[in-house]
């Protein structure tokens, strides 16, 4: 793969965290997929850690800055109040920001990209001060359900004087935003696009894997994603049990380990399994890398966030599978699935409805590949990462032709 090519431009990635997350993993599949004949990718995480090898795998230029873990551990959840002056405004983080804007004068990159909202305060500071055009890429919801009230509205007046363009990942995410109509319009005074993210479509075909086939064998029901309480595994197993009386041949999984802080609640749902005598018919696989074949395995994906999530990834990657999904109602999940025809919507938090929609699937298999069939079909039109990337080029295009 060559990454310099006369006339390319460089973009310069930046990240809080190397760890695998959602975000993470779609800004690598977005780096992946761009046109460096264009733009060259280049990124600076702010912590070691898989992303960091997997992008120097590809052969992109990838830099590690740490950043102190007072700050880099500071949940995003937890920045209310004083708690978000004192991260911000400390010494610590000034430094760090000096040296951010050194690194921004010795690489020179055309535009700053940055991926995750403590890179978009940090970096983005960094990037004003160096005086680089600015993209932040809004992966949370800026809403008082998913982070507190003074991040939310700290985040909101930013996003109208900080970068000079915003992509968020969903129309829920651009719209808790509340940016004014001359900023999310087409014209001259635009700043804010919707880019959803993308997958390639190289996962199996609803008539290839075992999945497809496994609602004649033993069904084997799924929640992928990270343990965290607001992805709702706890409402999950309260529809594992309802699904287990009505049929006990079933095997549940949840896919996913704890991350930033929330072991506890992975204690609490695994002591919820026994209480619901589940031990056996539920199993906790942890992390797992090969997310495709856990795919393939799976006669029905569930997704069960409690709250709107900004986009929903792991149920683009079902779709892509051709696995039928069962998913929450709410934020960008709404913008990927088409309830009834490509896959089952029900209400956050409702376990006796989750349960419902996943025995209806068990119940008529032929109905469940129906869905999963149509699921794949729209995300091989739609949610194409390739899609993805040239939007993303096409408004660095429009950034750097007001610039030059």
């Amino acid at each position: 793969m060559t990454l310099r090519t006369s006339g390319s431009r460089t973009v310069l990635f930046m990240d809080h965290t190397a760890a695998m997350s959602g975000g993470e993993i779609a800004l690598f599949q977005l780096i992946e997929s761009m046109d460096v004949r264009a733009y060259r990718p280049v990124v600076l995480l702010f912590s070691d850690g898989p992303l960091g090898g997997r992008l120097s795998d590809l052969g992109i230029e990838t830099h590690i800055i740490p950043l102190g873990s007072k700050i880099a551990d500071k949940r995003k959840d937890a920045l209310g109040g004083a708690g978000i002056a004192r991260s911000m405004l400390s010494a610590e983080t000034f430094g760090y920001i000096r040296g951010l804007r050194q690194f921004l004068a010795q690489l020179d990159p055309d535009i700053v990209h940055t991926n995750s909202l403590k890179a978009d305060l940090i970096g983005g500071l960094a990037a004003r001060l160096a005086r680089k055009p600015l993209v932040w890429h809004i992966r949370d919801r800026i809403a008082e359900d998913y982070l507190p009230r003074a991040a939310t509205r700290l985040m909101r007046r930013l996003c109208r004087l900080v970068p000079d363009r915003i992509i968020a990942n969903s129309q829920a995410t651009l719209d808790t935003l509340e940016l004014p109509p001359r900023m999310t319009r087409p014209g001259p005074g635009r700043r804010g696009f919707v880019v959803h993210d993308g997958m390639a479509p190289t996962l199996p075909r609803p008539h290839e894997g075992n999945g497809a086939d496994a609602v004649t064998g033993t069904p084997k029901v799924g929640l992928v994603g990270r343990i965290a309480p607001w992805k709702g595994q706890h409402v999950f197993l309260d529809a594992a049990a309802a699904v287990h009386d009505a049929y006990p041949e079933v095997r549940l999984l949840i896919v996913g380990s704890a991350m930033f802080g929330e072991h506890e609640y992975e204690r609490t749902l695994r002591a919820r399994c026994t209480e619901l005598g589940l031990d056996g018919i539920v199993e906790f696989t942890g992390f797992r890398e090969d997310v495709e074949r856990i795919m393939a395995d799976l006669t029905i994906l569930v997704h069960a966030s409690t709250v709107p999530e900004p986009f929903g990834q792991v149920v683009l990657e079902g779709m892509m599978a051709g696995r039928p999904v069962v998913a929450t109602r709410g934020g960008g999940v709404t913008e990927i699935v088409v309830d009834g025809s490509t896959g089952i919507l029900v209400p956050m938090g409702d376990a006796r409805a989750m349960a419902n929609a996943i025995t209806v699937l068990l119940s008529n298999p032929e109905h469940a590949r129906a869905l999963g069939a149509a699921g794949r079909a729209r995300a091989e039109t739609e949610f194409t990462i390739a899609k993805t990337a040239r939007k993303v080029e096409a408004i660095y295009d429009g950034l750097l032709a007001g610039r030059v």
